[in-house]
């Protein structure tokens, strides 16, 4: 029998591409599934009927309530919440060097969704994790959180916040809930998929020779969550792209 046979899984932004991925990724190894979604809910509702065990829940993160929300009509569901994948997120293509280009607004939509979003799914779904005897989240980040890299400044700020984040809740709620985060580097899914010089890039600079696919971020999300000594990792998943400095 799985690790996972029966636990139940909220994969937030998980309609499409990396959040999909981990979501398919738990249910093969016997998870039940929360799949969820901002937007795009016939997307959201598609994945969760093609899966054994699933349920779809529409809501934003971006906002306390709606973290909240999300929280509890997973934990209602099956009557407990085992682990949570945060990984809804947005980004936008601004230049570093290009100051002006990253606007406040920018800057507030990133850090609304990605660090508070991940900050308030985490808040309200710790008293679940714990009556579980045992929970876990994983925090999906990015490379840009380690490295000065990615595809704007606020974005890879808002990484590096939920990098360090991670750490000090896996510090805090030990031995209740482990904490720790995947920080993909380039990976191919529907909001990369028109960058292709960056594509090319990492082809031919990484040692595996090839950007990423959204099943590699998954694995890595099934064994942080199947590994019950493992809290306050950040695993990079990039196919060695890191080790060529900034």
């Amino acid at each position: 029998m799985s690790g996972l046979q029966e636990r139940v899984a909220l994969v937030t932004g998980s309609s499409s591409g990396i959040g999909e991925a981990v979501a398919r990724a738990l249910a093969e190894q016997g998870a039940r599934v929360v799949i969820n979604s901002s937007s795009s809910a016939a997307a959201g509702e598609a994945v969760a009927a093609s899966l054994p065990e699933a349920v779809y829940v529409q809501a934003s993160v971006a906002t306390a309530t709606g973290a909240e929300r999300l929280v509890e009509k997973a934990a209602a569901r099956w009557g407990h919440l085992d682990i949570v994948v945060n990984n809804a997120g947005t980004t936008e293509r601004i230049p570093h060097a290009d100051l002006d280009a990253a606007t406040d607004e920018a800057w507030e939509r990133i850090l609304q969704t990605n660090l508070m979003g991940t900050w308030w799914v985490s808040r309200a779904a710790v008293p679940h994790l714990r009556a579980a005897g045992g929970g876990c989240i994983v925090n999906i980040t990015s490379m840009a959180g380690v490295r000065p890299s990615g595809s704007s400044i606020p974005y890879a700020v808002s990484k590096a916040a939920i990098n360090h984040l991670t750490r000090l809740m896996a510090k805090s709620l030990g031995p209740d809930v482990r904490v720790n985060a995947v920080a993909p580097g380039l990976i191919r899914t529907p909001w990369t998929e028109d960058w292709e010089d960056l594509h090319s890039a990492v082809a031919g600079l990484a040692p595996l020779r090839r950007s990423g696919d959204p099943d590699d971020v998954a694995a890595m999300v099934v064994a942080l969550a199947a590994s019950d000594y493992t809290t306050g990792e950040v695993v990079v998943v990039d196919g060695g792209l890191n080790l060529f400095g900034a």
